[in-house]
């Protein structure tokens, strides 16, 4: 093992101590204390302790089993190891940590639980691990079955909420299902990161001048595809270039303003990008001026 990939693993570990710090202070500071629930594999241990006296650790590290060897089969043996170590860790430091109650306000109680065990999942799993095995869970099942991941946890949870309302209560189950909403959207966030891009494409008779006025004065990169103008009535027109770039989502109506400028007529299409990787972006061609 060289140094770089010392520190890298250094590093992936690290982060994922402090996802489980994160995500502990959210159990057992806000969601434990109150008898509210998070989704997924967590959900479940905190439901059935609420029911048994059995410590909330072994219930994780119970649960988390059948999810994890269904992990040994369906996802690389290096997640397997370092979820098996997270759990671990999680259920270790839930077990022995004891924060004291940080508000008895029910709506705080679910924000900032959701917050915190959000950001501690998110860390863990943008280093390659999980904290819970509900993401497992859909993987193997997309696999086997077609059915999208999302739509696997979306009913995962519904059952769980709807057990929640029936054994505990409707408004635990109201709380916590607000909870598990944040917890998901921080995971989202923390995953994909704190910039929101967009793709555009962009049709304009002027696209020299739209091009150069993208590149100068929103300073991203762009991929041009060669068009035909006017199928339809009047036949096929000269060719043009079709303009396709990725911004961040602040810079979009600048880039409305831009374009307007140029060409009012112009056909703009823009679309949601889930992930960005490679290519020219804006702090990258203002790099290369500095």
């Amino acid at each position: 093992m060289n140094y770089k990939q010392f520190i890298r693993i250094f590093s992936e570990y690290g982060q994922i101590g402090i996802g489980i710090v994160l995500a502990s202070i959210g159990l057992k500071a806000f969601l434990l204390p109150n008898g509210f629930l998070d989704g997924g594999v967590t959900g479940v241990a905190l439901l059935v302790r609420s029911q048994i006296d059995i410590s909330l650790s072994v219930l994780l590290i119970l649960f988390s089993i059948p999810f994890l060897i269904l992990g040994y089969f369906t996802v690389s043996k290096r997640i397997v190891i370092k979820s098996i170590i997270s759990i671990i860790g999680l259920a270790l430091f839930i077990h022995f940590e004891n924060f004291e109650t940080v508000t008895d306000d029910k709506l705080l109680i679910s924000i900032f639980g959701g917050l915190f065990l959000g950001a501690g999942i998110g860390i863990s799993i943008r280093n390659g691990s999980v904290l819970d095995g509900s993401e497992i869970l859909g993987v193997y099942l997309n696999d086997r079955f077609g059915i999208s991941i999302g739509q696997i946890i979306l009913i995962f949870n519904i059952i769980l909420f709807g057990i929640t309302a029936l054994v505990l209560s409707v408004e635990v189950a109201l709380y916590s299902i607000l909870a598990y909403i944040v917890t998901a959207k921080v995971t989202d966030l923390i995953i994909e990161g704190f910039e929101d891009f967009i793709g555009v494409t962009i049709v304009s008779k002027k696209f020299e001048a739209v091009e150069i006025a993208i590149r100068d004065e929103l300073g991203t990169g762009m991929t041009l595809y060669k068009g035909t103008r006017g199928i339809g009535n009047s036949g096929k027109h000269e060719d043009f270039d079709i303009i396709h770039t990725i911004i961040n989502r602040i810079d979009i109506k600048k880039m409305y303003r831009v374009v307007n400028r140029i060409d009012p007529k112009a056909f703009i299409v823009e679309f949601d990008v889930n992930t960005v990787k490679g290519g020219i972006l804006r702090h990258y061609i203002e790099k290369k001026k500095q």
